[in-house]
């Protein structure tokens, strides 16, 4: 169940997965948590995560994650595909899905990627409020979890706004939260953790591009979950890439077939 694996006795790992495919790989290698990841679910589409795909397509590709594996699934719902009454229609619909929980950020419809350039727009912390009260107020079901994601130090903002953000988002219902970063040592994270006064909500983070910062470093400044939100997705594209140019230059797949899983592995992994 989701919300044991984020406890905050506790620590587990999320792997990022975009299909049931990649579920079913990240089952076997031994996650706790499937992340159903806007990335990686947008990037299976070849579009950009900016809030172009709907919140069908976003449904089906994590039902899909929960279908094929027996681990608990929270979804990347970015902002909630809309306002209130938007969010309420997807928490209902996620949850008859099955998914175990979902993560709502608290950035302006229409989002952007918070990796890539530009200035990014936060909502206002009433705004986004009111969209977690929707949201709990919408389930059915008291294991589900809603996750709220602070998005102020992607945006520029100091310590003092993400506190004042995870306080009241706390106060609105949200059953954890996440607090990004695209730092490149992790020292606003691991300061926020150590220092954020509330020490019984659980705490997210998603390591990309803090890489050297590890699970027990996060486990230490009081972290339950580390996200490996987009690593299975840019292993695969490597891999891709250098098989089908092999191919290309050569011809054949002689010098290849060491390095791919044999056809018997595809139909192991689709039982």
């Amino acid at each position: 169940m989701l919300r044991n694996a984020i406890s905050r006795d506790g620590f587990s790992i999320a792997a990022g997965v975009h299909d049931g495919l990649s579920a079913r790989i990240a089952e076997s290698g031994g996650f706790d948590v499937l992340w159903a990841s806007g990335l990686g679910i947008s990037a299976s589409y070849a579009v950009p995560d900016d809030s172009i795909l709907t919140m069908t397509e976003f449904l089906n590709a994590a039902r899909a994650m929960n279908d094929a594996t027996e681990l608990p699934v929270l979804a990347d719902c970015d902002t909630g595909f809309g306002d209130t009454r938007n969010v309420a229609r997807m928490i209902d619909q996620y949850e008859r899905a099955g998914v175990a929980g979902v993560c709502i950020e608290d950035k302006v419809f229409p989002k952007r990627n918070s990796l890539g350039d530009g200035s990014q727009d936060q909502e206002t912390v009433e705004g986004f409020c009111a969209k977690l009260e929707a949201a709990k107020k919408a389930q059915s079901t008291s294991d589900f979890v809603v996750v709220a994601r602070i998005e102020t130090f992607i945006a520029g903002g100091d310590r003092a706004d993400a506190v004042r953000r995870a306080d009241a988002y706390v106060g609105a219902g949200a059953d954890a939260i996440l607090i990004h970063s695209k730092s490149k040592d992790g020292a606003e994270i691991l300061d926020f953790g150590r220092t954020w006064e509330n020490k019984h909500t659980p705490l997210l983070a998603v390591p990309t591009t803090y890489p050297q910062v590890d699970a027990e470093q996060l486990k230490a400044a009081g972290f339950s979950l580390a996200i490996y939100a987009n690593q299975a997705l840019r292993a695969s594209i490597t891999a891709m890439q250098k098989s089908l140019i092999h191919i290309s230059q050569h011809g054949s797949t002689v010098g290849l077939e060491s390095d791919i899983a044999a056809v018997s592995d595809v139909f192991q992994l689709q039982n």
